[in-house]
């Protein structure tokens, strides 16, 4: 799994002219599953999100989490974040997991990060065309890759 973070002061997605999901400070997370992704990396990269500490405490360095802040995530399914543009200029999406694979995986991803926040993830819809309105707080970007841990 990959998934690129940013921390927002407020984001929503909007599907076919309705909002679908919104939040206030917190963070967006963009989510790209694999063919090899396993509950191993469920679980790895949902709980390196909830304690990733890039959320400033009363010294202003960032050293709480979206947890600790009490902090919204707003989770976007993203297929395109394992593009390879390797030959030619056109991406080839060959990494990406095929719909019946990554949408049980998306859903227990989904699942295990409600329970590691403690509260509802907001959500796009997988497979669909999104339109995602963001502020990005400070600008702050962090992409995490459960495979090789970093």
């Amino acid at each position: 799994m990959r998934a690129v973070i940013q921390r927002v002061s407020k984001a929503n997605v909007t599907i076919s002219g309705q909002v679908r999901g919104a939040i206030a400070r917190g963070l967006l997370v963009l989510l790209a599953v694999e063919d090899a992704d396993t509950t191993d990396d469920i679980e790895w990269l949902s709980g390196k999100i909830v304690r990733l500490r890039i959320f400033d405490d009363e010294q202003g360095v960032m050293n709480r989490s979206v947890q600790e802040v009490g902090g919204e995530i707003l989770l976007i399914s993203q297929f395109t974040l394992f593009a390879s543009t390797r030959k030619g200029n056109r991406p080839s999406y060959l990494r990406s997991a095929k719909p019946e694979v990554a949408v049980p995986l998306y859903e227990q991803f989904l699942a295990r990060l409600t329970q590691d926040l403690g509260k509802p993830v907001a959500t796009g819809e997988f497979g669909a065309h999104m339109l995602v309105s963001l502020i990005n707080d400070g600008p702050v970007t962090i992409i995490i890759d459960s495979k090789t841990r970093e």
